[in-house]
């Protein structure tokens, strides 16, 4: 969602129209959940927040259809009217909701410098990053043409739908084992679907996985193609031993079909100044949401590998405003 561009010179003296960069107290970077809160917090705070939507506004929930799992929507709720309301929230209590990407940052002064879209600079005083992350896909066309339709990377966003049904998990890696054993204390059958002939899951996880009665591994099997009608899955078709003499093709009957080979977060431009792990989740220091460099602040999915959820990323968000505020008001006398 946040990308990271070669800027030369000349292009990191552009500012505002005006030939101005524009001041702001709290500069929130991302929207879902994770910004959405955090501008709620901050308007209510007095910080007057600017937030910066990002390509996709609402963030990863705007491609989920149903929301059963937040509380406050006790019959449910989509992803994207979910997000329309935390807009709208935010907004009410005064927070400046913006369209526009950043692409740039530079966090080595007391006041922190954002380029939105390679050209209009904001200088901030503090800076909520809410830039969330991507999970992975494998790239096949059928997975957008059944997005919402039985494609999931969440399996405990969504397999509450999928009960008593048969699914899929493709991955072999401990997120993958994890949605396996949840799946599987809901569903009637669980494939998993693993490319090698081994697991990458920790032994202790890979264990379980295999002495759980109704998961099947399918071994050396990759996903040519998923069917369906109506925009609904129905199936997947695999490929046993690719490229082998004993090649095949194998056909499973499923309704869901779920993704647990990984998420990026969307921390590229910011790993110049932040410290983030092996992947690039941002680190925070425990218990807060602050980064190395004070007065930044990060929330949500950029910076949570474990849980992932809405909720936990709304309460990630309350945080780094709370942790803003403070700052500023210390900063500030």
């Amino acid at each position: 969602m946040f990308k990271s561009l070669d800027i030369n010179e000349n292009e990191e003296s552009k500012t505002t129209p005006s030939g101005e960069a524009e001041r702001v107290k709290c500069l929130i970077i991302g929207s879902g959940p994770a910004g959405y809160t955090a501008a709620i917090y901050a308007a209510r705070a007095n910080l007057s927040p600017v937030m910066y939507e990002g390509l996709q506004p609402g963030g990863q929930l705007t491609t989920t259809t149903e929301v059963e799992n937040y509380p406050g929507y006790p019959e449910g709720v989509t992803g994207p009217v979910m997000m329309e309301d935390f807009k709208k929230q935010a907004q009410r209590f005064g927070a400046d909701v913006r369209w526009g990407m950043a692409t740039k940052v530079d966090f080595s002064g007391d006041i922190h410098k954002v380029w939105i879209d390679d050209s209009k600079l904001i200088e901030a005083e503090s800076v909520i990053i809410a830039t969330g992350a991507t999970a992975k896909y494998l790239g096949l066309e059928d997975e957008k043409k059944y997005a919402g339709g039985g494609v999931s990377a969440c399996a405990t966003c969504d397999g509450f739908f999928y009960r008593g049904k048969d699914v899929a998990v493709v991955g072999g890696g401990d997120t993958a084992a994890e949605e396996a054993m949840y799946l599987a204390g809901l569903c009637n059958k669980v494939y998993m679907i693993v490319r090698r002939d081994v697991l990458r899951a920790s032994r202790v996880m890979a264990e379980r996985t295999k002495k759980t009665p109704n998961i099947e591994i399918l071994w050396q099997h990759q996903t040519k193609g998923l069917y369906g009608e109506n925009g609904v899955v129905e199936g997947a078709k695999l490929v046993k031993n690719l490229g082998e003499p004993d090649e095949q093709e194998v056909d499973i009957k499923i309704d869901g079909f779920f993704l647990a080979i990984g998420h990026k977060p969307n921390s590229d431009i910011f790993k110049d100044y932040l410290e983030t792990d092996s992947v690039g989740y941002i680190s925070t220091i425990p218990g807060t949401s602050q980064t190395k460099v004070p007065g930044v602040f990060a929330c949500g999915d950029v910076q949570d590998s474990h849980y992932r959820q809405a909720v936990t990323a709304a309460g990630s968000g309350c945080m780094a405003a709370i942790d803003a505020e403070r700052f500023l008001s210390e900063k500030n006398g």
